[in-house]
């Protein structure tokens, strides 16, 4: 069963969390075993309730919240709404260390869920593993 993935992220990491998010893109679903959820931050020109909206929006139906770890993610404006969402929503949580960055895991979220280094071949297992911890 694919998993829908809510993916959290600083935009100045886009480029790699790109690896991530789009590791899949190539394959079919039933191969990756999860179904990108991301939302762009085009909404912020709407300002903060509506950003906010739109992450509720994308929780909706979602399995799982991964948090993709750059040097910065803690500080983005919506990161921790997303991380308090998230748990609203009843999503199991954890944290991907986004490859090229320092190898450890920030406490921030390790309190909320695991924390791995990027490794494709396991990232659907963690997402299985994550669902399941919810309940889903």
């Amino acid at each position: 069963m694919a998993r829908h993935v809510f993916f959290s992220f600083h935009y100045a990491d886009i480029l790699n969390a790109n690896i991530v998010r789009m590791s899949g893109q190539f394959k079919p679903t039933k191969d990756t075993g999860f179904y990108d959820r991301s939302l762009w931050e085009e909404a912020k020109t709407q300002g903060d309730a509506a950003v906010k909206r739109l992450i509720d929006k994308g929780l909706e139906n979602t399995s799982v919240t991964c948090f993709l770890l750059g040097e910065q993610t803690h500080q983005r404006p919506y990161c921790k709404y997303e991380l308090e969402q998230s748990r609203v929503f009843g999503k199991d949580i954890f944290g991907i260390l986004l490859p090229n960055q320092e190898k450890h895991g920030p406490k921030w979220i390790s309190n909320h869920g695991k924390v791995y280094a990027w490794e494709h071949d396991r990232f659907q297992d963690w997402v299985e593993k994550a669902a399941r911890d919810a309940g889903r």
